[in-house]
């Protein structure tokens, strides 16, 4: 038996889109990393259609950078978890936020070898 009444087909997607929405909104408000990240992330969007030749190399591009949003979604969300726990300081919430920021920093370090790649073999060429 559950409390709440489940939501499905269309009207379970259309909540979980605004969810989703919402989350976002929050994380871009909230975390100057995100914002960061998101404005890299638009710049660089352009330039995939001249760097990129084949729609695999495209997803390639793309994809790094969604993954950097995606992986600082998560760690904002870890964060966000923790605080709301406590805000005293812990050793474990201290090595869950580093692992978090760890996790960002080597999605960050596959943006830049994965658009390295692209635009040495564009200049190159």
């Amino acid at each position: 038996m559950t409390l709440y009444p489940k939501n499905k087909g269309v009207f379970r997607f259309w909540k979980a889109l605004i969810f989703s929405l919402k989350g976002m909104a929050y994380c871009f408000r909230s975390e100057a990393a995100m914002r960061e990240y998101t404005f890299i992330f638009l710049i660089s969007l352009p330039f995939v259609f001249v760097v990129a030749e084949t729609p695999v190399e495209r997803i390639l591009l793309i994809g790094a950078g969604l993954l950097v949003l995606i992986v600082e979604h998560i760690n904002s969300a870890i964060e966000a978890t923790l605080d709301r726990i406590s805000t005293e300081h812990h050793d474990l919430t201290g090595a869950a936020k580093d692992m978090g920021s760890a996790a960002v920093f080597i999605s960050v370090l596959l943006f830049l070898y994965t658009w390295g790649e692209f635009i040495y073999r564009y200049v190159a060429a």
